[in-house]
């Protein structure tokens, strides 16, 4: 892999994790405690998890300079949101959840100085 191609990857993390960090911070003020960040396996990340209330939340945190190519939420395709739900089975069978802890996927949606939440935003079907 050459030095250019490398470069784009880290600094397109960077770039995320500095989102993250916003949407972090977000989430708190909204009453989040925020239990890990950057759950990593198989089937993918889940950039955060998070306890609201009573309801385990896995975050997707998507950022959009404008809405020229679509806005944030229709960024995240079916294949990403079926990688999400993969991940968050995996994340409550390895934490030893059972199957009646409730469980819900939110979206942070960051466009140029605009966040927004978007609870419930897919679900397991």
């Amino acid at each position: 892999m050459g030095d250019e191609k490398l470069n784009r990857i880290y600094s397109k993390r960077c770039i995320g994790n500095q989102y993250e960090d916003i949407a972090v911070d977000y989430l708190i003020k909204q009453g989040y405690k925020i239990l890990e960040r950057n759950f990593y396996s198989r089937h993918k990340e889940i950039d955060i998890i998070a306890r609201d209330k009573q309801y385990i939340v896995f975050v997707e945190v998507k950022y959009r300079k404008d809405d020229s190519k679509g806005s944030a939420l229709e960024s995240i395709s079916y294949r990403k949101k079926m990688n999400i739900i993969k991940s968050a089975k995996f994340y409550l069978y390895k934490h030893y959840y059972g199957r009646d802890i409730p469980v819900r996927f939110d979206v942070v949606c960051i466009q140029d100085e605009d966040i927004s939440l978007i609870k419930d935003a897919f679900w397991i079907e």
